[in-house]
């Protein structure tokens, strides 16, 4: 039977800021609805943003900013504007607060959002954040399912006390996207791709690079992707003395994405926090392999370390020796890139929406 979902996040994939998450819901959203079902997608408003539209079978609501779409869907929530089976709750640190609706809900977490807080928020409102994700929160969704996107997240979640029943684990998928003829650079080549955010610490790629620039003249850096934080890093790149070696693309089209994923010799994921790490898997199609911090957590389940990549603890150092391991050693590059290019084909978007399909049938047969 077809069920109306309602799914609650802060960004879709129009968004300027829009990251790997976004992909996640997204491509849940537009495979249930090429199935039948009815699905509306509430979530902020940003610059030229179009209020109302349904795109590839999903109607996208956009009101409120950043913060104020928190309160205002839960209003509309709670007077039932929309009518729906079941609500899809993504709760990126700051919850929507489904359950005081009364209606069946699904709670979507990508992360534990702890380390970040202090990141991108003053103390005090980093210790009001916290205290909402890791104290209000499983209070609230005590009766409710679960979903992560990684057992590390799973995890998280229930040193916070969230019983594990509860949780499901719904990997991502991935786009088996062939960069056509795309050959790799014959110069090594990093790329970081992702955010423009603190929190993705793009420093420690450009840093990397720093390091590295005596021992390997030839190399550059791509970043990819666009944010706030953009500001800052060309900043951090010029006090460096790496204009000449790092590129800024900024947003680019799905298959400039891939092309410059299949050239690239070594994808660096600097980043602090992630819940699965979509663009680990996304540059495995390619054969790229990822150097990653063991403590984000969910590259822990994304990256095999030492045969898809590598996982590296805490410390600048010992990132860039990762790095610097897998563009000198060539034999370990080529037989790394020959198993994350095999590893990454048993992700499939058609499970993922597979099990979704299955959660929110479950959870709407039940009534709060």
């Amino acid at each position: 039977m077809p069920l109306r979902v309602l799914l609650l996040n802060w960004r879709d994939m129009h968004h300027p800021e829009a990251g790997g998450a976004e992909k996640y819901l997204v491509t849940v959203a537009e495979g249930l609805a090429a199935r039948g079902h009815e699905i509306t997608f509430r979530t902020a408003a940003y610059p030229g943003a179009v209020a109302e539209e349904v795109v590839n079978g999903v109607r996208y609501i956009r009101r409120g900013g950043r913060l104020g779409i928190y309160p205002r869907a839960l209003m509309a929530n709670l007077v039932r504007r929309y009518d729906v089976d079941v609500v899809v709750d993504v709760q990126n640190g700051m919850p929507y607060l489904s359950p005081l609706t009364r209606r069946p809900v699904v709670n979507l977490v990508h992360h534990v959002h702890k380390e970040q807080w202090p990141v991108v928020f003053g103390p005090r409102l980093a210790k009001a954040g916290w205290w909402l994700e890791s104290r209000l929160a499983p209070i609230v969704y005590r009766r409710t399912d679960y979903v992560a996107v990684s057992d590390a997240t799973k995890a998280e979640l229930a040193g916070l006390g969230v019983r594990s029943p509860q949780i499901q684990v719904i990997h991502n998928g991935t786009d088996h996207t062939p960069a056509g003829n795309t050959p790799r650079s014959t110069e090594p080549t990093i790329i970081v791709l992702g955010r423009l955010v603190p929190q993705k610490r793009v420093e420690i790629a450009l840093e990397t690079l720093d390091r590295l620039r005596d021992e390997l003249p030839t190399l550059t850096l791509d970043i990819v992707g666009s944010g706030w934080w953009d500001t800052h890093l060309h900043e951090k790149a010029t006090a460096l003395g790496l204009n000449d070696r790092v590129t800024f693309h900024g947003h680019v089209s799905e298959a400039e994405k891939h092309r410059l994923l299949a050239r690239a010799w070594v994808h660096a994921m600097p980043s602090l926090k992630e819940g699965w790490g979509l663009v680990v898997v996304e540059a495995g199609v390619h054969g790229t392999p990822t150097v990653a911090f063991s403590e984000a957590g969910g590259p822990t389940n994304s990256i095999v370390h030492g045969r898809t990549g590598l996982l590296v603890d805490q410390g600048v150092d010992a990132f860039v020796e990762a790095v610097r391991l897998l563009l000198t050693d060539d034999a370990l590059r080529h037989d790394m890139s020959q198993e994350v290019a095999q590893w990454v084909t048993q992700f499939h978007w058609d499970e993922s929406v597979d099990r979704w399909e299955r959660a929110l049938t479950a959870a709407a047969s039940r009534r709060c």
